[in-house]
């Protein structure tokens, strides 16, 4: 275990030169636009460096849908709106966005406003609002990834309702049993690319013992909010189990869920309660940035912005005021939470 802890604190130490942020990094919104002049797409390179403090400014990640030069040209001055359509708050990678069902919503940066996956079965090009999007991301750094479409995004466009089966979630509770060495090797590849390989290396480790091969949902934290926990020994094992619950909820899945349904988690005693108005979708007040990172059949990784954070002990709140959730948990608290957890030290 004590070679565990190291092996996790090594992965915290080396993203220790990063430093949080509340909002996409200029220099990601430079490269991007450079990245998009270079490819042809000077029209919405030049856009994104007039707009990006209008659209962007309140977001630490962003999907953006770019018509063609051609497209600027006939359509002329494209409207604020029209242009929030092409803007998601959200990093959908085409991993993700291509296991994304027909009718799945993707939200815009006007809250209102969804865009709709229209990816038939049958169909090998995927598109959005009946717009097909074109190859690969022309810019992808985790945070911020860029698509080409063939045209603009009709902000009128609309499709009879699809009623989506609810997925069932009753097995959303957590119960342990005997180790067994399911793989993680892929979506622990996945979490290190995209920045976050503080989360892989916990899963890496398989600290969650199962007798059968598990579903789970995770919701990761990237690199740069986890340093504030480097060092802590103590309260690795409660940081892990509160971003995991014992059953997968995809994209898709929170797109149907209830507004304010709760979900138990492997920490015992702490659940997550999904919360969304218009676009933003958080969990615990924290909001999802990269739905959907990894997915297959028994799990789904999801990005988020920040930790999940325990609760301040009752003695710490008065009179109703400040956040329940301290950016930073308490140690104490975390210490008696993790008492009360099952004993997996021999794992």
């Amino acid at each position: 275990m004590a070679m565990q802890l190291m092996m996790i604190l090594t992965a915290v130490s080396v993203i220790t030169i990063f430093h949080r942020t509340s909002a996409l990094p200029s220099e990601t919104l430079t490269n991007a636009a450079d990245t998009l002049s270079n490819s042809g797409y000077v029209a919405m390179s030049l856009t994104l460096n007039l707009v990006s403090d209008v659209l962007l400014s309140h977001h630490n990640s962003a999907t953006i849908f770019t018509p063609p030069d051609s497209s600027f040209a006939d359509y002329g001055q494209p409207s604020l709106s029209v242009l929030e359509l092409h803007f998601s708050p959200m990093a959908f990678s085409l991993y993700s966005i291509r296991s994304l069902p027909f009718g799945t919503k993707i939200p815009t940066v006007e809250s209102d406003t969804f865009l709709t996956i229209t990816t038939t079965s049958s169909s090998d090009q995927i598109s959005i609002n009946d717009v097909k999007i074109i190859g690969s991301p022309i810019f992808d750094d985790g945070s911020l990834i860029v698509f080409g479409i063939e045209n603009f995004l009709n902000p009128n466009f609309t499709i009879p309702d699809t009623p989506m089966p609810a997925a069932n979630l009753d097995h959303c509770t957590a119960p342990f049993g005997d180790y067994s060495n399911f793989s993680f090797h892929a979506s622990g590849n996945v979490l290190i690319s995209r920045g976050y390989s503080v989360m892989a290396s916990f899963l890496n480790l398989q600290l969650l013992g199962f007798i059968n091969q598990p579903t789970l949902t995770i919701f990761a934290p990237s690199d740069e909010v986890m340093i504030d926990f480097s060092g802590r020994f103590p309260d690795y094992q409660s940081l892990f189990y509160r971003h995991v619950l014992p059953c997968k909820i995809s994209w898709r899945d929170l797109i149907n869920v209830d507004d304010g349904i709760s979900f138990d988690t492997y920490l015992e005693g702490f659940k997550i309660t999904i919360n969304r108005s218009g676009g933003t979708f958080k969990v615990n007040e924290v909001p999802i940035t990269f739905p959907d990172m990894y997915y297959s059949e028994w799990i789904v990784i999801h990005g988020i912005r920040d930790v999940l954070s325990l609760p301040k002990p009752v003695d710490e709140v008065s009179d109703g005021e400040g956040d329940p959730f301290d950016e930073i948990p308490d140690k104490t608290a975390g210490r008696e939470l993790i008492d009360s957890a099952p004993d997996r030290s021999e794992f």
